[in-house]
């Protein structure tokens, strides 16, 4: 018998696919942020606290308001997964529960819950979504497994380091019951590398879109995803 005849199987990944398509398309001026971003203004962002959501625009968002853009979304996930009225639903770096309360106005009856490294967002969450927010990091999901019908996470993975990425990865395979979707930062072409590097602030893990693909694999994530690209 060969060597190769116990190797595992390689694990199937998920689909890659945008589901982010109704969210309003913001123009970006990449020149602006890279020259306006210091090595002070990205350590300031990564507290994930009042500066990075509601401070100047340099440390993040620059006022981080519910506006209703994420209810689109909403909308698209559960239609996409076929989600039941009574779905157990959890978002990954859920920051100030925009998300959370979207999914509520669509499937009133499921049940929401988040986590966030942020005790500020948890603070100052839209709709009263504070109290179904937990403060910790995707690396370590306090959840049992199989315990979602459905596990999102936009654009906060990639905060992690590369290590603790893939830990964040195979928790949201853990605790999910089969269905699974998250965005992170990603290139196609040297061009659109040199455009994330003019962007990212709090980034930690940002990789060519086949290197992500090998990542999936190697922890065995097989929900659907898509990528950031500025």
């Amino acid at each position: 018998m060969s060597d190769t005849a116990t190797l595992p199987p390689p694990v199937r990944i998920g689909r890659e696919i945008n589901l982010l398509d109704r969210l309003p398309q913001t123009k970006r001026n990449l020149k602006a942020r890279a020259e306006e971003k210091t090595a002070e203004d990205r350590a300031i962002a990564k507290r994930f606290d009042f500066d990075f959501f509601d401070g100047e625009r340099r440390h993040g968002y620059g006022g981080y308001r519910y506006d209703g853009r994420w209810l689109p979304v909403a909308e698209r996930l559960v239609e996409f997964y076929n989600l039941p009225a009574d779905a157990r639903i959890l978002d990954v770096g859920a920051a100030k529960g925009f998300l959370m309360h979207d999914f509520k106005q669509v499937l009133p009856h499921c049940t929401v819950r988040g986590i966030d490294v942020s005790t500020y967002a948890k603070l100052n969450a839209h709709g009263g979504m504070g109290e179904f927010i937990d403060i910790g990091s995707g690396e370590q999901l306090p959840y049992a497994d199989d315990s979602f019908d459905f596990v999102v996470s936009i654009n906060s993975i990639h905060n992690l380091a590369p290590a603790a990425c893939g830990r964040a990865l195979a928790e949201i395979e853990r605790v999910s019951r089969g269905a699974s979707y998250i965005t992170v930062d990603a290139w196609h072409t040297e061009e659109e590398h040199q455009r994330l590097l003019s962007w990212i602030l709090t980034a930690e893990s940002y990789f060519h879109v086949d290197d992500w693909k090998k990542l999936f694999e190697q922890v065995g994530y097989t929900g659907d995803f898509f990528w950031f690209i500025p």
